[in-house]
């Protein structure tokens, strides 16, 4: 398969903000482009392969930077931690949803974003609290429902940040990219109509 101009911009501007986020200052928690990404990749990519390498590949080249980065003490944020893995499982699964998302519709990009961050929350608050994962006071969620609430709101505050980056970045990758189609520079052959 021929790659299209729409790919590469699309890899490049998901490089870019895997990569820039990271360093915002005072960035809250929760506060990450992957979500937005899968959705975008999903949405724009009509090849389902590249929808979904194009998000994980980007996001492992920024973790491969940060990585490299820390062990040079440049930077005091990791490229690789525990639990990463799940992120990808995760933030591959979201690429699903954005399948659904027609990238002209602003209402569907909106829908899209908090159907993508409260799934990604969910999800990974549920594997938390299967897993044993450590609650504020380093013990053990129990795993009983009043543990798994528990979980859910000690990760409210990751929530609220994914919802305000989702949406800030969608709005950024989806009109980017709309800005772009309309002056002409990308084709939408590999675009949904």
């Amino acid at each position: 398969m021929k790659i299209d101009k729409s790919i590469i911009i699309s890899f490049v501007l998901l490089v870019l903000i895997a990569s820039l986020y990271r360093i915002m200052p005072g960035r809250p928690l929760g506060f990450a482009p992957q979500i937005a990404m899968a959705l975008f990749a999903g949405s724009i990519v009509k090849d389902k392969k590249f929808a979904f390498i194009l998000p994980l590949f980007s996001m492992f080249i920024s973790d491969l930077t940060y990585e490299v980065l820390y062990s040079f003490n440049i930077s005091s944020v990791p490229g690789f931690y525990d639990g990463q893995f799940l992120n990808y499982v995760l933030i591959g699964a979201v690429t699903f949803i954005g399948f659904a998302i027609n990238r002209k519709k602003i209402a569907q990009i909106v829908a899209g974003s908090f159907a993508g961050a409260i799934a990604y929350f969910f999800v990974s608050n549920l594997a938390v609290w299967m897993g044993g994962g450590l609650a504020l006071n380093n013990l053990p969620y129990p795993t009983t429902m009043e543990g798994l609430l528990s979980c859910l709101t000690a990760g409210l505050p990751f929530l609220k940040g994914s919802l305000y980056a989702t949406l800030f970045f969608s709005a950024v990758l989806f009109g980017g990219y709309y800005l772009l189609e309309k002056s002409g520079y990308t084709k939408p052959v590999l675009a949904k109509a």
